[in-house]
């Protein structure tokens, strides 16, 4: 068995730099760490830190193919991030005109939760601490 410490990154290809980066900074709140321009590649890497944690890599590249979505498309089902107040964190959201689906309560651990997505359709959720 592989002795894993944590997940490292999350890597996220977007198809509007900019709108992108407005979004996972401005919106979500995460910090830009480095910000390079590939010219071999025609590319954009961004890293960005969340509480001062490493997380995402933001990339663009030229042409890339459309992933295939909902429902249930096999692959990444979405990537989820902890928050102490969901219906708090989903009203901001909306404030920035991003679309929420109706908070609901896990089964299992009874705990409140909503996805959204990003905008290219990646669906994230936010899920009480």
């Amino acid at each position: 068995m592989l002795k894993l410490n944590k997940v490292h990154h999350i890597a996220i290809i977007c198809s509007d730099y900019e709108r992108s980066k407005a979004f996972y900074t401005d919106v979500l709140g995460f910090q830009v760490i480095k910000e390079t321009y590939r010219l071999e590649r025609q590319s954009y890497k961004l890293d960005l830190s969340l509480n001062g944690q490493y997380l995402i890599e933001l990339f663009t590249f030229p042409s890339p193919p459309p992933r295939p979505s909902r429902p249930e498309a096999q692959g990444l089902r979405h990537l989820a991030f902890e928050v102490d107040d969901v219906d708090a964190e989903a009203q901001k959201l909306r404030q920035h005109h991003v679309p929420v689906e109706d908070v609901r309560v896990d089964e299992i651990t009874k705990k409140k939760f909503t996805f959204f997505t990003d905008p290219d359709g990646l669906p994230l959720e936010i899920y009480e601490k």
